[in-house]
């Protein structure tokens, strides 16, 4: 059996204004785009991010808090400059989740509350 993961599905109460602030985070075009669903991918061979219609979404709360909705995924991205990677994050409407664990690394919250990661790309 040969099984590939094409996507990462957000869930969320506004899937057009989620899949704008990827879009502008990642610069991937749309590929579908329907009220309900909306697919980004910047081409067919890379893995696709989607966003589901979901009025009952809860975001996560971080840190974790005592009885708080819990992180359960979270999305990791490489890039070569962390600070640039900072700027253009903030710039595009996310926020800081927290201060800095990590020297290569910052824990974000994008705008209906998903948490992602920007990791500073190791060179060799």
């Amino acid at each position: 059996m040969d099984l590939h993961l094409v996507a990462t599905v957000l869930d969320t109460p506004a899937p057009d204004d989620l899949a704008t602030f990827y879009e502008r985070l990642l610069g991937w075009p749309r590929l579908m785009d329907e009220p309900d669903w909306i697919v980004l991918r910047i081409d067919p061979s890379h893995h696709a991010l989607a966003f589901q219609r979901s009025p009952e979404f809860v975001a996560p709360v971080w840190p974790p808090e005592p009885g708080a909705p819990r992180m359960t995924v979270h999305l990791d991205f490489l890039v070569d400059d962390l600070e640039a990677g900072v700027a253009h994050a903030l710039g595009c409407g996310a926020r800081l989740a927290a201060p800095p664990t990590a020297e290569d690394e910052r824990v974000f919250v994008d705008p209906h509350g998903h948490l992602f990661c920007l990791i500073e790309r190791k060179r060799a």
